[in-house]
């Protein structure tokens, strides 16, 4: 039996999007820059799904700009951010996605900004008391806080962030990763400056994101070459990959209410069966319905002979899980997101993530497993 259960590394596509990108394939193969009418075809379709993107999400559709993943498009936010809108602070957390952290410490390591980390509950939520203080000593910084951990699964208050920032003159970017398509997004009510975001997570293709700029800022582009993505983003734009990501937020959009209930129910499954089956067992992060990703839990294994392998024996029995975050699946060292909420270093943790394609039947098969190996 095959289980996937590693959905915060990536989607399996949606049968819709899949039929989309074959028609775009199949009927619209121009380059969006040409002006001939193949080339004004390929233009069509990239604008109609911005259109459709920004309609979902509230915003002005020139204010997207897309991108050849979420990585990119935190690298833009913090580069333009420093490089455009004079930046020389960055507030940010020990727990962010490496896209931000390894970027804030290249920004730093070349003098250009330095970096303040902020304070973290328990569950790795962002301390909004130290982060007010932090922002009122250094106004004009740029404050960088993902709305959901994409290891524990913690919600950030994204509105509360933006009140900080707006009260203290500094800019803010959160990457919303492993929440757009996921939750009803209205980026005018949250009133941010940068969000990133990646087709994969919601069931889209890989190699294909945007970022969102609110259109009171003026930045340059940091691929430069051709005028593509109003002058923002240099490069042929990925037609295929542009019209798939529309499609799947647009699937993803739908009933999403409904998407929700049927995926927090399978993950309280899961989490009940484990408190059930596995003596000692306990979970990183926070794991409510309200204050956690409903796709996400991390669990934290009592210490065990195997602990070292058990990725390894779950995928030979056709488990697909993670020891942290996809970037760092391949590495065996610790993860810097346990590291900064202080996980005991005798427990192993694994992340078992899931979509509106997990089964009960699945889970089922995946907590025997676990059990015998355990």
């Amino acid at each position: 039996m095959q289980v996937y259960l590693d959905n915060a590394a990536t989607t399996p596509m949606d049968v819709q999007v899949i039929e989309k990108m074959t028609e775009v394939m199949h009927d619209c193969f121009g380059n969006a820059s040409a002006i001939h009418g193949q080339g004004r075809k390929a233009k069509a379709v990239v604008e109609m799904a911005r259109k459709e993107i920004a309609t979902l999400l509230n915003c002005a559709s020139s204010e997207l700009i897309f991108t050849g993943s979420g990585t990119e498009a935190d690298n833009m936010a913090l580069r333009c951010a420093v490089n455009d809108l004079n930046v020389t602070h960055i507030i940010t957390s020990e727990i962010e996605h490496k896209a931000v952290l390894d970027t804030a410490k290249e920004l730093q390591a070349k003098g250009l900004a330095r970096i303040t980390f902020i304070k973290l509950d328990a569950l790795g939520r962002a301390d909004l008391e130290d982060l007010e203080n932090i922002a009122k000593q250094n106004p004009g910084s740029l404050i960088s806080l993902m709305h959901a951990n994409n290891e524990i699964g913690t919600l950030n208050d994204i509105t509360a962030i933006s009140k900080i920032a707006r009260d203290n003159d500094c800019y803010f970017h959160t990457d919303t990763v492993q929440t757009i398509g996921h939750y009803p997004i209205d980026l005018k009510d949250w009133d941010v400056d940068f969000v990133a975001c990646s087709a994969h997570k919601f069931h889209g293709p890989k190699g294909v994101g945007f970022l969102y700029k609110n259109k009171a800022l003026r930045i340059r582009p940091i691929v430069t070459g051709g005028g593509q993505e109003g002058a923002m983003r240099a490069g042929t734009e990925n037609v295929t990959g542009i019209a798939g990501l529309a499609k799947a937020l647009e699937v993803a959009s739908r009933n999403i209410e409904v998407k929700i209930d049927t995926v927090q129910r399978i993950k309280a499954y899961f989490k009940e069966q484990l408190l059930s089956e596995v003596k000692g067992v306990c979970f990183n992060g926070d794991t409510s319905n309200e204050g956690g990703l409903y796709t996400v839990l991390n669990v934290s294994l009592p210490p065990s002979d195997n602990a070292s392998t058990l990725l390894f024996q779950l995928d030979m029995n056709g488990i697909c899980a993670s020891g942290g975050s996809a970037c760092n699946s391949g590495a065996v060292g610790d993860s810097h997101v346990l590291n900064g909420i202080l996980h005991p270093t005798d427990r192993s943790a694994l992340r078992f993530s899931f979509s509106k394609f997990t089964t009960k039947e699945e889970v089922d098969y995946a907590i025997s497993k676990l059990k015998e190996l355990i």
